[in-house]
Parts: structure tokens; sequence; C-alpha cells
């Protein structure tokens, strides 16, 4: 006997009803996980880090009025020195309206070289003392610009991937919040670099993969396949810096964390901790993607055996190492490049003794750790994947 119209429209209602209830018990599930492992993670919190006395510093934005002397001087060995003179208005603050009269001199200036022009607004730096006050120009104010940037960033994203773009805007805020409210002061306050990235790495997998992806079969597939590879290559990161001989000492940053009040910080264990969560970035991609690749397969033609269906599943998971191998190497060369080129041109020296430092070190080791863990990635998501697709709906219909 047909069904009538009221008897279809409560079945859809019913259905609608049992969607809307599972999608808030996952999230209200999601929330419960992220503030378990938050409260974990701070249990036996050390006191908060404080800094040594240091001289009252103040930023503030300022504008140019004038630019009072622009000279250049080429020194006997070809350098260019610049004397640059200025005279600012404080913008903000208890100065503002202050007008200041600013020398900058130095080898390299703001802009390239290129000095500043009237208009320009820039960041001042005043250092206070019981002798004297001093202002400095710190750097060109941009926030603004970055700010129609992320605009034009998020535009982008939402007009080309639409919900999706919006929830992949939300799980990356999870990110930056993660990282800037927890494990970065975590580590200051002295706890284990290597246990808060892998703590911030759980967090972030959990909840970032399902709000860019849904909540779906394929997503948990993808999320699970995350986290035993993360395992892996955390593992993989343990024994090659080891075996490597490195102690996280390859950079300008950490020079500057032995000498400032982080002194004691373990490098070592931030060098581990930043491999885990570089990991955890390149491997969200190739897990979602291998896994909806899967799933897309075995709807094409739900006949596939299990072997089949992994075969076809690897074949194109071959394809994405390919690109995204070189993509990850090309993406930690570029970001060590200026360093690269300083460490060459100011330390004439063979090649191989370049390519011994650590800083270069470090980086090889940073690419091949994601790199293994991208090629690992693909057999362990085609695995679950495939078992999952194919093997247990025939299971459950037996």
């Amino acid at each position: 006997m047909p069904r009538t119209v009221p008897a279809r429209v409560a079945e859809l209602n019913k259905l609608l009803k049992g969607i809307a209830m599972g999608i808030r018990l996952k999230i209200v599930l999601l929330l419960a996980l992220f503030f378990l492992f938050w409260n974990l993670a701070l249990a036996q919190q050390e006191e908060p880090f404080e800094a040594g006395h240091v001289p009252a510093e103040e930023f503030y934005k300022a504008e140019v009025l004038e630019v009072l002397e622009n000279r250049a001087d080429t020194l006997p060995d070809g350098t260019v020195y610049r004397t640059q003179s200025y005279r600012l208005k404080v913008l903000e603050g208890p100065e503002t309206d202050k007008e200041l009269e600013i020398q900058d001199k130095g080898l390299t200036t703001l802009n390239g070289g290129r000095g500043l022009s009237k208009g320009e607004k820039v960041v001042v730096f005043k250092v206070s003392s019981e002798a004297l006050t001093e202002y400095y120009i710190a750097d060109t104010y941009r926030l603004p610009s970055i700010i129609w940037i992320v605009l034009f960033f998020f535009l982008v994203a939402i007009a080309f991937a639409r919900w999706k773009g919006v929830s992949s805007i939300l799980g990356l805020g999870v990110t930056v919040i993660v990282i800037a409210k927890f494990a970065v002061p975590q580590i200051i306050n002295g706890k284990n670099p290597v246990l808060i990235s892998l703590i911030s790495a759980l967090i972030i997998a959990l909840i970032s993969i399902y709000l860019s992806h849904g909540f779906s079969k394929r997503t948990s597939i993808a999320l699970v396949s995350t986290l035993i590879t993360l395992g892996l290559a955390s593992i993989l990161s343990f024994i090659f810096v080891s075996f490597g001989k490195l102690f996280g000492l390859g950079s300008e940053q950490a020079f500057y964390l032995q000498t400032g009040p982080l002194q004691n910080l373990n490098l070592q264990g931030l060098l581990l901790g930043g491999i885990i969560l570089g990991a955890l970035g390149v491997l969200d991609d190739i897990t979602t993607s291998q896994s909806a690749a899967v799933e897309e397969i075995q709807r094409a033609n739900q006949s596939l055996p299990f072997k089949e269906l992994y075969r076809r599943g690897t074949s194109v998971g071959r394809e994405h190492i390919a690109s995204l191998v070189n993509t990850l190497f090309l993406a930690y060369a570029g970001a060590s490049l200026p360093l690269f080129l300083f460490f060459q041109a100011s330390n004439p020296q063979p090649f191989w003794v370049t390519l011994n430092a650590e800083f270069i070190s470090e980086e090889i080791i940073r690419t091949l750790v994601g790199s293994i863990a991208l090629i690992l990635a693909v057999p362990i998501t085609t695995l679950l994947a495939s078992y999952f697709f194919a093997i247990k709906p025939r299971k459950e219909l037996a």
C-alpha cells in the first residue's frame, strides 16, 4: 500500500531530526575531547614565565610628515651606507599628535633600501630609562595590508569551496588558537616541547579535520590514518634527529633563545615538536584525498573486491605522492633560501661543509620525515578505506 503524503513528511522530519541530533552529538563530543586534552595538558602547570627586568618599552603607530634627509654614501668596498631622517607624528596612545625627528642609519633600510616617503605609516619603538628616552623606527606598519590580504583569501576560499571553505577557515582558526594559546605558552612554561606538540597535533587533527571535511566515514578513516602515520613520523623524527646528531641549534631563532630568558629551553625537543606539527600539516591533505578517492572508486563499481579496490586506490595515491614530495621540498627550500644565501656568501667554504651545517641538515631531516610520512600515509589510508568501503559493508549484509 503506498504511503500517504503526511507519512512521508513525518519520515522526512524524523530523518532530519536524527541528522541534526547526530551533528549536535558529534560537536559536543569534539568539544568534550578538546577540553579533556586541554585540561590534561594544563595539569601540573608550572609557574608562568616571567621575563627579567628590562627598560620600559612602548610601541606606537606614527605617520611620516616629512623626509628631512635621504643620503646614500658609497663606502670604499662598494657597499652603500644610507642616512635617512624623518619628521613623524604619533597617531595613538598617550603621546598622540606628538611630533618626532628620527634618524635612521645603516647598510640596509626599510622597504628594501628605498627609504620611506611622506604619508607612510611606521611602528615607532620607544625605550625609556632613567638617563634618557629614545625613539627608533622599528618597522613599516603593514597590518591593514595583511588584513585585506587575509580577507581576500577568505573570499576566494568561500567563493570556490562554499560551506567547505567556511569550515576549512574555522579549522584554520582552531589550529592558530591551539598553537598560539596552548602550545607556545606551555613550552614557555617549561613543559616538554615534544609532548606538547603531540597533544597539540592530536587536538588539531581531531577538530580541524572534521570541521574542514565534515562528519563522514571517509573523514573518520582519514583521521585514523593521519594519527597512525603521525605516530610513525614521530618515531622516525626521534631516530633521524638522534642519528643525524642534531641539537636544534641550526637557526638564528635558536641562537636568540639560547642567549635570552628562555636559555634553558630544550631546543632539540623544540626541533622535534616542529617536525611533528609540520608532518601533520602535510598528512591532512593526503589522507582525506586518498580516503575520498577510494570511496569514489568503490561507488563507481561496487562489485570491486578488496584487493582490486586497494590496487586502484594505491595507483591514485602514487600520483599524489609524486607531486606532494616535490611541493614539500620546495616549501622548505623556499623558506630557508635567504638564510642559505647569507650563510654561503658570508662564509666562503666548500659546498660539502655548507651541506654539513646544522641549519641545512635540519631542513633535510624535516623534509625527509614529512616525505616519508606522505608515502606511508597512502598505503595506510588506502588499506583502511578499502576495508571499510569494500569488505565491511558485505560483512554487514551477510
